[in-house]
């Protein structure tokens, strides 16, 4: 890879990361880039912790959230190399698990690609808003609450097996019991022994108190509906405490660095000769088994533990985004360049995927705000945004964003009202909009003029006239 690209990646980087904190209000993140198993840039943004005034480093540790299944599907795979159990084995067979689909028994590949017909159960907020000082008051201390809990949602399960997405937390928990059921070992000291220390990840953990002894963590923020950011703990339960539940924290639980989570990402090449698994292993990992969505860069299916885009910029991505609220996380590669980024921050707000695939996108020598139609939006959103006046200022409006979509604020002495304009295309290339209104649609149409936009509403023509900063 030419320096030149890496160049622009990091100029990029450098440049609309400090931005995204401030917008959303992030004090601190990590960004690493590994090309062909070698970090090409790693950086710390911000502060781990804004009370005592901490900077991040690369070397921060910070919940990764989701992205955590990507280590328990590799641990599933691993076993199954070594002929401990099949993918089509049903889940019956190893843990407590009642639940049947009409179509036939449930099995790991069906809770590895989120096909179950399982939805989610909850399992995650539960956990998650107890370790916020939230208690909902559900009981889940221990594998008999959690089967409790989840062999009670038979009416719960659609009969689509292995047709349909649908994410569920609850599957990868499971999963993480039938690898600690097959190893004989609690989940997170398999996890630590057959993956982290084999890749140089010593300081990655489940245990919260190796997390929070660690001299260089982040201290995690929750975002509060005031729009003000407080410091919050870790939210998951110690996996030292209750070594037979630490299951729990398959699907979410882990604790890593963009430094050591570098070399997870180069695992996932084929061509790194150090990665665990077989290239037969990776390539079952790394493919859409069901559809997950439609994204703008066309349908995003889902491997094992893994989310998979068939053309990103010509050429396959894989990723995972991952949250628990008081962290955030995404990492993606590029299995056929060799080429691949992680992301760590200690709130919640910033889009990380957009970041990422900018980045991925410099280094394969596009410009990153042509290239990936997020920043693209962003970037129209942000010059439609705005104080707009009718004919002589005898009638005003706001325009402005938020989670992804315009709104328009219609505010006077009479009226105080604010609408989302929905985009007639998922681009917003034309700058077309509308409303609706009893369900009906109503127009709303930006027009660029010499000095501005013009925005057409209903009978007003309104003449931008201020940034609305």
């Amino acid at each position: 890879m030419e320096s030149a690209t890496i160049s622009k990646a990091i100029q990029f980087a450098e440049n609309y990361i400090p931005e995204a904190m401030h917008d959303a209000k992030t004090p601190g993140c990590a960004l690493a880039v590994v090309y062909r198993g070698e970090i090409v840039y790693e950086s710390g943004f911000g502060w781990r912790d804004l009370e005592r005034g901490l900077p991040v480093t690369p070397d921060t540790l910070c919940g990764i959230g989701s992205c955590s299944k990507a280590f328990a599907a590799m641990a599933i795979l691993l076993l199954t190399e070594q002929g401990a159990l099949h993918l089509d084995d049903p889940i019956e067979r190893y843990v407590p698990f009642k639940l049947r689909s009409p179509r036939g028994p449930i099995t790991i590949h069906h809770f590895l690609t989120h096909s179950s017909g399982l939805p989610a159960l909850s399992t995650s907020e539960i956990l998650i808003h107890k370790g916020l000082g939230a208690d909902p008051g559900f009981p889940l201390a221990s594998a008999e609450d959690f089967y409790r809990w989840v062999n009670g949602a038979q009416e719960e399960i659609t009969p689509e097996l292995g047709e349909r997405f649908l994410y569920c937390n609850e599957g990868y928990r499971i999963l993480g019991h039938i690898i600690q059921t097959v190893a004989g070992i609690p989940f997170h000291d398999f996890v630590t022994e057959r993956i982290l220390k084999p890749l140089g990840m010593p300081r990655s953990s489940y245990v919260r108190s190796v997390f929070e002894q660690d001299p260089n963590h982040m201290q995690h923020y929750l975002a509060k509906l005031d729009g003000s950011i407080a410091a919050a703990p870790f939210p998951y339960p110690d996996a030292a405490d209750n070594p037979d539940f630490s299951f729990m924290l398959a699907a979410g639980g882990l604790v890593s660095s963009v430094h050591e989570m570098s070399n997870f990402i180069a695992s996932n090449f084929a061509s790194n000769p150090k990665k665990l698994l077989s290239p037969e292993s990776l390539a079952r990992m790394q493919r859409g088994y069901i559809t997950k969505s439609e994204s703008l860069y066309g349908p995003t299916g889902y491997g094992y533990g893994w989310t998979y885009t068939e053309n990103f910029l010509g050429t396959p991505m894989i990723a995972h985004g991952g949250s628990i609220d008081v962290a955030t996380a995404h990492t993606a590669f590029l299995p056929h360049k060799d080429l691949g980024a992680v992301i760590l921050a200690n709130a919640s707000g910033m889009p990380h995927a957009t970041i990422i695939e900018g980045v991925l996108a410099a280094l394969l020598g596009s410009d990153p705000f042509e290239a990936i139609p997020a920043l693209a939006i962003k970037r129209r959103m942000s010059s439609l945004a705005g104080n707009y006046s009718a004919y002589r200022g005898a009638n005003r409006a706001r325009v402005f964003s938020k989670a992804g979509l315009l709104y328009l604020e219609q505010k006077d002495d009479f009226q105080d009202v604010v609408v989302p304009l929905i985009p007639e295309e998922s681009t917003m290339e034309r700058n077309r909009f509308y409303i609706l209104s009893e369900g009906v649609r109503q127009p709303v149409v930006f027009e660029r003029t010499s000095s501005g936009f013009d925005l057409f509403v209903e009978r007003n023509r309104y003449h931008r006239v201020g940034s609305g900063d």
